[in-house]
Parts: C-alpha cells; sequence; structure tokens
C-alpha cells in the first residue's frame, strides 16, 4: 500500500481548512497537515519558511486570508501583508522544493458589472482593498511558481467557522423578521465542496504535468442566488428540520451600507475547471440543505 500524498494547508480554523480535515478522514490516499498560528504567520516570512519545510509538503494549500472584507478598508497594511505578500512567499518555497500549489482566491477580483457570469479571462476590476489584495496574490503567486492551481470561489459557507448561513440562523433565534440584500446575485458554495475539489485537483497536479491544469479556474457551487432567496432557502430547510427561521424582507444593497462595496453580480463561470480537472460542484440548494441539517440537528 503506498503512502498517502501529504497536502500542507494553511490556517487551522477557516472553514475550507477544517472542511479538508474532515473530509480526508474518508480517504486513505491523501494526509492534511494544517498549519497556524503562532508557529506559523502569514504576515512574517521567516515563519512561513520554517513551517512549511517543517511540514515536508507534497502540495502546498494556501487556504488562510485575511477575510474582513470591510475591516480591510481601513487595515490595508494587514490585508496586503496576508492577501498578497503571504502567498507569493508560500509560492516561492513551493518553488524551492518543487511541489505544486494551490491558492484560493475570490469573486472579488471583478467589480460586478457584467450581465453574464464570469470568466477565467474576463478582465479584473476590484472594487476594494480586500479584492485588491487578494488579485496581488493571484499575481504574485503565478508570477513565482508555473506549477500551480488558483481557484476563485465565491459565498463560501459550512458548518464551520464565521459564515451567512451561520450567522442568519443564530439571528434568526432572536428576532422574527430580517432584512437581507435582493440585489446582488452570486453563487453560494460550500467549503466541504471546496474541500473536495481541491483534493480532486490536488491529485491531478501530482500525477499529470499537463500545462492545462494549471492557472486559475472558477469554482462554485451551480446554480445562482441572491442573498434573500438563499437566506429563504437556509430558514425553509431549517424550518423543517425544527431549527429556527425568520421571515425575510427583501433589501436593496443601498439599504445595508457597508464600507467596502460589493459586486453586484458574482457569478462564475465554471466549465475551465470541469474540463481540464472533471470537477463539478453540486447544486447550491444541494449542499446549502446537507449543511442547514447539519446544524440543526
Amino acid at each position: 500500500m503506498t503512502s498517502p500524498r501529504r497536502f500542507v494547508v494553511t490556517g487551522l480554523t477557516g472553514q475550507v481548512v477544517q472542511s479538508l480535515v474532515a473530509r480526508s478522514s474518508q480517504c486513505e490516499d491523501v494526509e492534511i497537515v494544517a498549519i497556524g498560528r503562532p508557529n506559523f504567520d502569514l504576515a512574517n516570512a521567516d515563519t512561513i519558511t520554517q513551517s512549511i519545510e517543517a511540514a515536508r509538503p507534497e502540495l502546498i494549500v494556501s487556504a488562510a486570508a485575511y477575510t474582513a472584507v470591510d475591516q480591510a478598508e481601513s487595515n490595508e497594511g494587514d490585508a496586503f501583508a496576508v492577501n498578497a505578500q503571504g502567498p507569493a512567499a508560500l509560492a516561492r518555497i513551493a518553488k524551492t522544493l518543487d511541489v505544486p500549489i494551490i491558492h484560493l482566491s475570490t469573486d472579488y477580483v471583478f467589480d460586478g458589472t457584467k450581465a453574464a457570469p464570469y470568466v477565467e479571462s474576463d478582465p479584473v476590476a476590484p472594487l476594494g482593498v480586500y479584492g485588491t489584495s487578494k488579485l496581488l496574490g493571484e499575481q504574485l503567486v503565478a508570477s513565482t511558481h508555473e506549477n500551480h492551481a488558483i481557484l476563485r470561489t465565491a459565498w463560501v459557507y459550512s458548518p464551520f467557522g464565521r459564515n451567512f448561513v451561520r450567522t442568519i440562523l443564530r439571528a434568526a433565534e432572536t428576532r422574527t423578521e430580517l432584512g437581507v440584500v435582493d440585489d446582488q446575485v452570486g453563487n453560494p458554495t460550500s467549503a466541504l465542496d471546496i474541500a473536495d475539489a481541491i483534493l480532486t485537483v490536488g491529485r491531478n497536479l501530482l500525477g499529470s504535468n499537463d500545462l492545462a491544469m494549471r492557472g486559475i479556474f472558477h469554482l462554485t457551487g451551480r446554480g445562482a442566488a441572491t442573498w434573500a432567496e438563499f437566506a429563504e432557502e437556509i430558514f425553509r430547510v431549517s424550518k423543517m428540520m425544527g431549527g429556527p427561521f425568520a421571515k425575510i424582507n427583501r433589501i436593496s444593497t443601498s439599504d445595508y451600507p457597508t464600507p467596502a462595496r460589493r459586486p453586484a453580480n458574482s457569478r462564475l463561470n465554471c466549465e475551465r475547471i470541469a474540463e481540464y480537472h472533471g470537477v463539478i460542484l453540486p447544486n447550491w440548494k444541494i449542499s446549502t440543505s446537507g449543511v442547514v441539517r447539519h446544524l440543526t440537528r
């Protein structure tokens, strides 16, 4: 029996790393090694090199990030250190060790003005500091190490960490009505599904030198929804399970001002990752139902 391939993942508490740990327990060919603070810090290049070398990766998954979108507007230095310089350092050590790197990015690299779902080659135009820092991270990873796969995803939720599903279910425990934005559309994406995709893409990168398997790929759940539609589906399943629910009042973005602007259209076209990696994520309603059922049991 061959030894499992070692995927070293950055972060300890993020949705994707926790999902990878959960999923890897069901497969024998991949070992997930998660590294994080205090020994590993994306804002400290010395800890990056030391931690990665000590973990002896066969593949690196760059999952940790500065994800506080609104706080990034007033904390630009930290956002760029973690989302741009940190991944660049990871790419350098991946190149030195001659191992592939999978880097997670975001729909926020686009401005949301396109009428159709975005493809990988569409012009990028981030609206704020978070998206700009993530875009620079993509560019630095790609220019540093050619053996990379950059996975842009969107509207991530899971049974773990802070996310829209958990936040809105908690809010419904004390409120009977909630106002939710209905003029932003995207693809809700389960971190558990992202983890499955990372395992597949990682195996492909280790098993083939095909250049078509490298580069930028979009990775989201199938189907689209507004935040209000997403919330209504969460509450439909929760109510059916005897969990909390509330009435959704549909509001506009202008009714809920935030420091950072959000793309009105966050939909991503995922045909490229289906063609070259064989990855097609489930419809968002199926995965949402699974997560809500888990949380309300």
